[in-house]
C-alpha cells in the first residue's frame, strides 16, 4: 500500500483540473469537517452513496449553520438490507442529481481541512470512487478517526485481553452525548462532531474515560 504522504504529493502533481488545487491548501486554522455518508450497501466497488452531509467545526464550536447536505441518485440499486438501516428506497432518492453534479459544492465547502468521521475511512474510499474520475485525484484532506481518539481516551492504558467496544452506542454512551435518529446522514454528521469535540477537549485537559472494573460490577447477592 502506498504511503498516504506520498500518495498525496503524487496526486498535488497529477491533479486533473487546476481549478481544484485549493483541496491541497490546510484551509483556516483550527477548523475541520465532520463528514458522514449513506449508502445503497457497504460494497465500495459495487455500491453508491445517496446521502452525504457535512458540518463545519471551529475550535470547539460545531457550526450547525455552515454545513452541506445533499440527496443523490445512485447508479446501483438499494440493498434491502442497507433500505432497514437508513429507511430510503429507490423511490426516494429518484429525483435527486448524480452525484457528480453535487461532487464541486461539496469539494470548494470542505477545501483543504481535515475530515472528521466514524470509520472516516470507509466514507472516503467511497466519495474517492467519485472524485478521482471527476479531477484525477483521491481526497487529499488529512482524516480524522474518532473511534480512534476514544480508544486512545479509554483504552490507551488498558492492560491485555481488556474486551473493547468501539460501537458509536459506546461512544455516544461514554460521552454522554444525546442519541438522535441515526443513519441519518446529517444527524450521524452531527454526532460525530459533538464526539470529536468532547474527545479532544478531553485529551487538551488530560483526563481518561474510566473503564469498569470487574470488581465494579454490582453483585446482588452482596458478596
Amino acid at each position: 500500500m502506498i504511503p498516504r504522504a506520498i500518495k498525496r504529493l503524487f496526486h498535488q502533481a497529477s491533479i486533473g483540473d487546476q481549478s481544484y488545487r485549493f483541496m491541497f491548501e490546510r484551509g483556516p486554522t483550527d477548523e475541520v469537517v465532520a463528514i458522514d455518508c449513506e449508502t445503497t450497501g457497504l460494497n465500495v466497488h459495487t455500491d453508491d452513496i445517496i446521502t452525504i452531509a457535512a458540518i463545519k467545526i471551529r475550535g470547539n464550536r460545531i457550526l450547525t449553520s455552515e454545513r452541506f447536505e445533499a440527496v443523490v441518485r445512485p447508479e446501483a440499486s438499494m440493498q434491502p438490507e442497507a433500505i432497514k438501516v437508513h429507511r430510503l428506497r429507490q423511490v426516494d432518492v429518484a429525483q435527486g442529481p448524480l452525484i457528480r453534479k453535487a461532487l464541486p459544492s461539496f469539494l470548494h465547502f470542505v477545501g483543504g481541512r481535515p475530515l472528521v468521521g466514524y470509520y472516516v475511512d470507509f466514507d472516503i474510499a467511497m466519495l474517492d470512487k467519485y472524485i478521482l474520475p471527476f479531477i484525477e485525484i483521491e481526497l487529499p484532506n488529512p482524516r480524522i478517526e474518532v473511534s480512534k481518539l476514544y480508544y486512545e481516551r479509554k483504552y490507551g492504558d488498558a492492560p491485555p485481553n481488556t474486551s473493547i467496544d468501539l460501537s458509536f452506542a459506546a461512544i455516544l454512551k461514554d460521552l454522554n452525548i444525546p442519541t438522535l435518529p441515526q443513519h441519518d446522514a446529517f444527524n450521524d454528521a452531527l454526532m460525530t462532531a459533538m464526539m470529536y469535540v468532547a474527545l479532544r477537549d478531553m485529551k487538551e485537559r488530560g483526563i481518561r474515560i474510566p473503564r469498569l472494573r470487574t470488581y465494579d460490577v454490582f453483585d446482588p447477592t452482596g458478596a
